[in-house]
């Protein structure tokens, strides 16, 4: 298969983008440096932040802030384009629409993975961003695949915003946090699975166990990556 050059346009935050990279190396059956992928990787750490640009209903803010990110991408000649920041997916048409390069669809593919593995009727817990839950892009996408989408109460949501926003600022022992947050989705809310449905969460270590009913946003991204450029997961 022809080797492909992968864009990434990330910063969204810039410890999940190189989680992300580090991932994409770690999992490319790879024997030398020259079997690795060629990645341009766009770190836009200043792009407007996608939770409050949804809220406030002031997505041009963003999208005005992202295109020359594309117009640098089809510069530079990447075959795909993967944008590790789940909240920004809401925008995901109108990205699509200001470049001819294909943009992974990281909500798409991970809904795909769990009506894989749990089958139509299965519920999902979603663990996102304020903006990403509001938005409603996972809603939409589970509906079309047949899974069902539980969201959760308000004081659960904002736990799960002190977490993702703790990690953002640097505070790296919230795997506890996390995991206590999974495991009501599974035992108390009846949920097959939970999604890990913003970057900073994928970046949170929790035990084999919990780990084994997550459905992980980001993974999902990396091994569709790493196919489209023409290597083989492992």
């Amino acid at each position: 298969m022809e080797n492909k050059r992968l864009g990434i346009i990330g910063g969204m935050g810039p410890k999940a983008t190189s989680v992300f990279m580090d991932r994409i190396i770690d999992h490319t059956v790879a024997e030398r440096d020259q079997d690795h992928i060629d990645m341009l990787v766009l770190n836009h750490a200043t792009l407007p932040d996608r939770t409050e640009v949804i809220l406030e209903n002031d997505g041009r803010k963003f999208l005005t802030a992202i295109e020359p990110d594309f117009r640098f991408m089809e510069h530079a000649g990447v075959s795909h384009i993967a944008i590790p920041c789940n909240t920004s997916h809401y925008f995901y048409d109108d990205m699509q629409g200001m470049t001819t390069i294909p943009i992974i669809n990281m909500v798409e593919e991970t809904l795909k993975v769990i009506a894989e593995r749990y089958g139509k009727g299965s519920q999902a817990g979603l663990l996102a961003t304020n903006g990403t839950v509001r938005s409603g892009v996972y809603r939409k996408a589970a509906e079309r695949l047949g899974i069902r989408l539980y969201e959760p109460d308000a004081s659960v949501q904002q736990q799960v915003m002190d977490i993702i926003y703790d990690f953002k600022k640097g505070k790296k022992d919230s795997s506890a946090e996390l995991e206590s947050v999974v495991r009501q989705l599974l035992d108390r809310e009846g949920c097959d699975c939970a999604i890990l449905a913003c970057t900073e969460l994928s970046c949170i270590p929790v035990s084999e166990e919990t780990a084994a009913y997550c459905a992980d946003a980001m993974d999902v991204l990396v091994r569709k990556s790493i196919e489209l450029s023409g290597k083989r997961f492992g």
